[in-house]
């Protein structure tokens, strides 16, 4: 038996850093939505556990125990008490670094597959091994907007009637978090509340407190942004995540084809692509 997950990317349409916790965390107040772009993930019964990846960034990933996806097998299966092993094959489409939760998205897929491969149904060891996981594997295990709160372990579920039109930006530099949320040393306030203005509102009226600190470790993160903004029918342009991915937000799908389409030109070396989000 063989079973298919899509592992979508997670793009931040804002990120408020409120603060450094005692412990070195940092607590964020951030809206995520899930694009139509993602990494493909196929999983098979085996007599033990091993991962294959390929795909345009199959090189850029660990394809050994220390891959997310990797462990998330493994802690799933000790928690219920599954000797049994998997064959993890993940198509990597997804530029690595990148701000879009790309790892995280691959361990929450497998997490989901395994419920399917092995038929167990709804489980408290899901949410439970997704939470040891990282901060972005609880949300990425739903792939529904959200706005998430803590340090990824608030997951309040938002309703997106109408998909967003997006066009995903990526210049090529890797950006660890880390590096990222160390050189942030401004907080701020969490973002307002979502009102009938509408998404597209709520979004303009955030921010992404990591936009600064990228653009100081990465230069093709202000070219992105200038050049995304540059684009008709694009509302707002933003880092997402830590980067150094950014997104345009467009008032359709047709005008984010076409920037998409002339970024792309423009830009050959960059990885560009319009998609859909809710």
């Amino acid at each position: 038996m063989t079973v298919r997950e899509f592992a979508a990317a997670k793009v931040n349409l804002f990120l408020h850093v409120l603060g450094r916790r005692p412990d070195g965390y940092h607590e964020l107040d951030s809206l995520v939505v899930f694009a139509s772009v993602g990494d493909d993930i196929e999983l098979s019964m085996h007599h033990e556990h091993v991962i294959s990846v390929e795909g345009p960034f199959a090189d850029a990933v660990p394809h050994d125990e220390s891959n997310l996806a990797m462990q998330a097998a493994r802690q799933l299966g000790e928690t219920m008490g599954r000797p049994d092993g998997v064959h993890i094959r993940i198509t990597k489409n997804l530029p690595v670094a990148a701000g879009l939760g790309g790892g995280s998205a691959d361990a929450a897929a497998v997490l989901r597959g395994l419920g399917r491969l092995w038929e167990v149904g709804p489980s408290m060891a899901f949410p439970s091994v997704a939470q040891t996981l990282g901060a972005d594997v609880p949300v990425c295990l739903h792939s529904r907007a959200a706005r998430i709160g803590g340090i990824g372990e608030t997951v309040e579920p938002i309703q997106i009637e109408t998909p967003l039109a997006l066009v995903l930006v990526n210049c090529g530099t890797a950006l660890a978090t880390p590096d990222v949320f160390a050189a942030c040393s401004t907080y701020g306030g969490a973002a307002p509340d979502l009102t009938d203005a509408g998404i597209a509102a709520w979004v303009r009226a955030g921010r992404n407190d990591l936009e600064g600190p990228a653009m100081s470790l990465a230069d093709g993160v202000a070219e992105s942004l200038k050049e995304l903004r540059g684009q008709a029918g694009c509302g707002v342009a933003r880092l997402s995540g830590s980067g150094a991915t950014c997104f345009g937000l467009f008032k359709d799908m047709t005008a984010a084809q076409k920037a998409a389409a002339a970024l792309g030109a423009a830009h050959p070396d960059w990885w560009v692509v319009a998609a859909h989000a809710r």
